[in-house]
């Protein structure tokens, strides 16, 4: 093997002084050969080589020992170790072995000095080493030297050492020789040997045999090393600058640190990491974690402090540093203590109380436990939020809250990767960390009010987050390692649990929170409104007299709601109406009472219904299940002349559409027993009407009521307005079971209305309802429409239609007897 043994510098080697110039006529034709690669060997070229193949070795020995003249030519493959003629370049330089130096690892060292240019004619066979037969190029000397030819090689010198310069080994030796050669044949081979050209390159430079046209093809290279020299130069002394830059100030930090060292003092950045460190080791983080948290430390230790990604690793840390890994409250366990605090935070909400207190017994026999997940749906204003801070404090545990309602982002819930400008951990992480332990109680709101977009689904990011056998190793985008929240205990708040997609409703346990009737809002506005009004608006409980009929006033005349958020409001109002008078001056604070309510909070804005209206023809009362809680609707039907068309109106949805059609057909299937002609639908149209005309309403179960209303306005028999209604029919007249029992029964009696008929299927659902609601009203379960008009109408509709078939069939039977009587009397020698 034949390799260059470094960086060879022809300008001024000595040895190409000392050896001998030959004659072509002195060359031999027949030569041993050495291939060599990866260099190009030009004539007076002097370099070293390493030679390690056995039949390059063997080429040199026989050369050393003989005329010390050897043919060297380029092998076109660098990486063949055993050439074969095809294999190496033609055109060669033929060389002298100046020196050999044999190297203990059976290697050999040469010196070579090339001294003519050669074309191998053919190998010669019969020999251990490559001989070849070549033919001696001589080119052409004693050519007079034009100013073209003078200002080519002026060009090249200037050039060269502007290379020379731009690489910092310019030296006045080099300048000198540069000077000193006049030939440009050996000026091109000086300057080609020194140029970082490709094999490729060289050989093609080397095969140029005309001086002038091989300096002119140097002369391009030359301009091209010219300009990737000066664009290196460029580069390497902005780096250089930067470098420079970097290590004045290593060496300047270097020296403060020492500084600091002796003073006893410590710089910001190691104070940075130890801190850092402390850290990491106080927050007994899970080993995966910690590991994970040293690894970003060691990064941030090797930053310069002011890099970008140098802030983005610390606020990462800080974010590590800072979450409850270990952190944990202690839970109460004493069931006694906590139903008291629960007790004492809201009146009545038996069901949620007793499974936060079953939980707190298996939680005392099991330890290890993992947190319920639960869901409270109910319409606003019942106290669902309220109840979580309770839960909280009956358990001893931190309470933290967030809103999911119009959150469309999956990145609310899993965070932002890192790689994003301005990431943050996920709306779950964030809870965490305000809460300052891994059990809080962490409440969900508005789960049912959860978007969805091209940014993902929050829904489906919270099925792990909600999965007791998942939320074990919680990832977070931004943490990008496993939190365990398998010790929270969620808390989830909706006012509907269809919007909630199946999946999610399924890992959580619901909770249905009804509204509150009459009695239970006085008592929970004594108890818990009224006293929290007098302390937000600075007055004394002596200031503020109210008596219980005034606080029943405002909630039938001034509010109408499943829950309490507007009876607190007209409470406040009335607060801040007498803060007003007191600091006006007034001494004398006037009680409020139900005659003067209206002086404080103006006219009444409901009225009770059995103050609306009376009994009347046509409008049937009906219960309808809202998502704030039950409430009344008054359907109105009317018959007028017309083509016996049936028109429906108030925004109906099509299942209310529907519901009226079958009351239409039910009753037409059935109008003989009612006392109706048959035909009057042909000259009638009949109007069912829902108001109010503004609000969409659609559901399956104002059958009966559309019913009842079309029988009323049709047989003249008036509705009662003392009793409500629910309920699905069929064209049969049969009753189907509804639902939402409890929360339209709470409507009723919100409404003073203390009958309520309901489907037969649904007596059931009473054990849903509180027994004090059940005491003040009377059910009356149904199976037949029959059965309904009996109860709602002031007349039975059939006992009226018999009546009135029967008079209508006497009537004609006198008529038809009088001709008789008549007839015989008048007949001729009758007897007397």
């Amino acid at each position: 093997m034949a390799d260059d043994m470094g960086k060879t510098d022809n300008f001024g080697d000595e040895d190409a002084q000392k050896t001998p110039q030959l004659d072509l006529a002195d060359i031999p034709d027949v030569l041993p050969l050495l291939p060599v690669r990866d260099v190009v060997i030009y004539s007076y070229m002097i370099l070293p080589l390493m030679v390690g193949r056995r039949r390059s070795i063997q080429a040199v020995e026989h050369a050393h020992s003989t005329d010390r003249l050897i043919f060297l030519a380029t092998q076109k493959v660098s990486t063949e170790e055993d050439p074969g003629p095809d294999g190496i370049y033609t055109v060669g330089t033929v060389a002298m072995v100046v020196k050999m130096l044999k190297l203990p690892d059976g290697r050999v060292k040469i010196l070579v000095q090339g001294l003519a240019k050669g074309r191998i004619v053919s190998f010669l066979p019969g020999k251990e080493f490559y001989q070849v037969h070549i033919d001696k190029i001589a080119e052409p000397t004693g050519r007079a030297i034009t100013m073209e030819v003078e200002a080519l090689m002026r060009s090249v010198k200037e050039n060269s050492e502007k290379i020379l310069q731009l690489r910092g080994i310019i030296s006045p030796d080099a300048v000198a020789i540069l000077d000193s050669i006049e030939d440009p044949g050996r000026l091109a081979d000086l300057v080609a040997s020194n140029l970082k050209l490709r094999v490729d390159e060289s050989q093609a430079i080397l095969e140029v045999f005309d001086p002038v046209e091989r300096l002119t093809k140097v002369n391009e290279l030359l301009s091209k090393e010219l300009e990737l020299s000066a664009m290196q130069a460029k580069i390497q002394t902005q780096a250089k600058e930067e470098m420079g830059r970097t290590h004045r100030e290593y060496f300047l930090r270097e020296q403060l640190k020492a500084i600091q060292s002796e003073l006893g003092e410590i710089d910001e950045k190691t104070k940075e990491i130890e801190e850092f460190r402390a850290k990491i080791a106080k927050a007994k983080m899970p080993k995966d974690v910690e590991k994970e948290a040293q690894k970003q430390l060691n990064r941030l230790g090797q930053m310069h402090p002011d890099a970008a990604e140098a802030s983005i690793i610390r606020t990462y840390l800080d974010w590590m540093v800072e979450l409850p890994w270990s952190k944990s409250t202690r839970d109460k366990l004493d069931i006694k203590n906590a139903k008291a605090i629960l007790d004492e935070d809201h009146y009545n909400l038996e069901k949620v109380k007793d499974r936060i207190l079953e939980y707190l017994g298996v939680r005392k026999l099991n330890k290890k436990m993992k947190g319920p997940i639960l869901c409270f749906v109910g319409p606003p204003g019942v106290g669902k939020t309220s109840l979580g801070k309770s839960i909280a404090r009956a358990l001893g545990r931190k309470f933290t809250r967030i809103s999911l309602g119009g959150l469309r982002d999956e990145a609310e819930i899993r965070g932002h990767r890192r790689t994003y400008i301005g990431a943050l951990p996920g709306r779950i992480i964030q809870g965490l960390k305000t809460a300052g332990s891994n059990n809080p109680v962490f409440m969900l709101d508005e789960i049912d009010k959860v978007g969805t977009d091209f940014r993902g689904d929050p829904s489906a990011a919270l099925l792990e987050v909600l999965d007791p056998e998942q939320n074990n190793a919680f990832s977070d985008h931004y943490l990008n390692v496993p939190f365990d929240l398998s010790k929270v205990m969620f808390i989830t708040t909706a006012n509907l649990a269809d919007p909630i997609i199946p999946a999610l409703r399924d890992r959580m346990e619901v909770i249905e929170l009804s509204g509150y009737v009459d009695e239970e809002k006085l008592k929970i506005a004594r108890q818990f409104l009224i006293p929290r009004q007098i302390k937000e608006n600075g007055i004394k409980e002596t200031d503020f007299n109210i008596t219980d009929e005034a606080i029943l006033g405002i909630i039938n005349q001034y509010t109408r709601e499943a829950g309490l958020r507007n009876l607190e409001r007209e409470i406040a109002n009335l607060c801040r109406k007498i803060a007003r008078k007191i600091a006006e001056g007034e001494t004398k604070i006037p009680a409020i009472t139900a005659k003067n309510l209206h002086r404080f909070l103006g006219v009444p804005r409901f009225l009770p219904d059995q103050e609306q209206r009376p009994n009347e023809v046509g409008v049937a009362t009906g219960l309808a299940w809202t998502p704030y809680g039950g409430d009344i609707l008054h359907i109105e039907a009317t018959p007028m002349e017309g083509k016996g068309n049936l028109l429906l109106t108030g925004q109906l949805g099509d299942v209310m559409k529907e519901s009226g059609q079958a009351a239409m057909s039910y009753f037409r299937a059935r109008v003989s027993k009612f006392g109706v002609p048959e035909s009057f639908y042909q000259s009638k149209d009949i109007h069912v009407h829902v108001p109010a005309g503004a609000i969409p309403k659609d559901g399956p179960s104002a059958g009966i009521t559309m019913a009842t209303a079309l029988v009323s306005a049709l047989t003249g028999i008036p509705v009662r307005s003392d009793v409500a209604m629910t309920g699905e029919l069929t064209l049969r007249g049969r009753i189907l079971p509804i639902g939402g029992l409890r929360e339209k029964s709470l409507a009723a009696l919100r409404a003073r209305i203390y009958t309520v008929i309901a489907p037969e299927q649904n007596e059931k659902d009473l054990e849903e309802i509180p027994k004090h609601i059940r005491k003040r009203l009377d059910f009356k379960f149904v199976k037949h429409m029959d059965e309904v008009l009996k109860l709602a109408l002031t007349e039975d509709p059939e006992r009226r239609g018999a009546a009135t078939r029967k008079g209508k069939s006497g009537k004609p039977k006198r008529t038809e007897a009088r001709p008789s009587r008549e007839k015989k009397a008048a007949r001729p020698g009758a007897a007397p």
